[in-house]
């Protein structure tokens, strides 16, 4: 049964924690060569590639005991936080290799290729997959991260650079450390009390 609590906790920290990742940046300079809708295709495929691997994961630490589980993933929610609170912007470009032709198979494998590569293992593949565990509900967890993800996908595509004019990316990092850390508090209270 779908949660839709669960779809808007997930949807926000997921959100938030991508946000300032290079994947807006990478669909940012991809948009600005290539049909937007192109891109978004390969890069929407690449992003529910990742999530089903991260709910499969988190699914799977629902089988060990519920106090371990929530220990786990306060603690991994604890390290995003502080890893979003300690990340240097270091203004880095990622160089992407641009396509030959502008075909609708060129464009999205370009766009699926460089996220599927570059989104392997991020922090928020490692949220999802701790969000899927710790609510014991993976088509919420799922269908919450996947929209985030195709959201910041498409900010990204459609007009990254504006958006950050207006909403400085110190403020969305330090949003989404707080969600992260209060999440993390959250878990190992109950890890706790239990």
């Amino acid at each position: 049964m779908i949660s839709f609590t669960v779809m808007a906790i997930t949807f926000g920290v997921v959100f938030l924690a991508e946000l300032p990742d290079k994947t807006a940046l990478a669909g940012l300079m991809l948009g600005t060569r290539y049909r937007a809708s192109y891109v978004f295709a390969g890069v929407a495929a690449a992003f529910a590639v990742h999530v089903g691997l991260a709910v499969a994961a988190g699914s799977v630490l629902t089988l060990l005991p519920q106090r371990l589980v929530q220990a786990v993933v306060g603690l991994l929610f604890l390290a995003g936080g502080l890893m979003l609170l300690l990340k240097r912007d270091g203004g880095e470009e990622e160089s992407i290799k641009a396509p030959a032709d502008q075909s609708f198979w060129k464009v999205s494998g370009a766009g699926f290729m460089l996220i599927l590569v570059a989104e392997f293992g991020d922090l928020t593949q490692i949220m999802t997959a701790n969000l899927a565990a710790r609510y014991d509900n993976p088509l919420s967890v799922g269908l919450g991260a996947v929209l985030a993800l195709w959201a910041v996908a498409g900010i990204g595509i459609l007009g990254g650079r504006t958006l950050m004019k207006y909403v400085p990316l110190q403020l969305i990092t330090r949003i989404a450390a707080a969600l992260m850390l209060a999440l993390a508090a959250f878990s190992l209270y109950e890890a706790v009390a239990g």
